[in-house]
């Protein structure tokens, strides 16, 4: 298991390109490509930016971009296998990792928000 999450969200918009470029191109699933595209590579750009952030709150508030991109992602995943059987396999595989992915950027924000709470409820005592 690959635990450095920029490689981790890298790797993921890579395959997420590798697999659109594998779906036979038509009305429907153009859109739903292009959509993809854009949230499944969201991720990583965003959490790039995460750890370069100016402060705590532009940290937490680009990890909840990457937790709603990853969703997205998940969304257009399932409408791609809708719109396209042949990739059902791979699709389901991404949607696992985009599921991990969703759950990994749930945990730091529940974090960080424990410890605004904890840190807020010391300032008051």
């Amino acid at each position: 298991m690959n635990y450095d999450l920029e490689e981790r969200t890298a790797k993921f918009g890579e395959d997420i390109i590798v697999l659109a470029q594998k779906v036979p191109k038509n009305t429907i699933t153009l859109p739903i490509i292009s959509q993809l595209i854009r949230a499944g590579t969201s991720p990583g750009a965003n959490y790039c930016e995460a750890t370069g952030a100016s402060s705590k709150k532009d940290f937490k508030n680009k990890i909840h971009i990457c937790k709603k991109e990853i969703q997205e992602t998940k969304y257009w995943l399932r409408m791609l296998t809708k719109a396209c059987d042949e990739v059902k396999e791979e699709t389901r595989k991404l949607w696992k990792e985009a599921q991990e992915l969703t759950l990994i950027f749930a945990k730091i924000v529940s974090t960080m928000n424990k410890k605004i709470i904890i840190r807020n409820s010391k300032i008051r005592n």
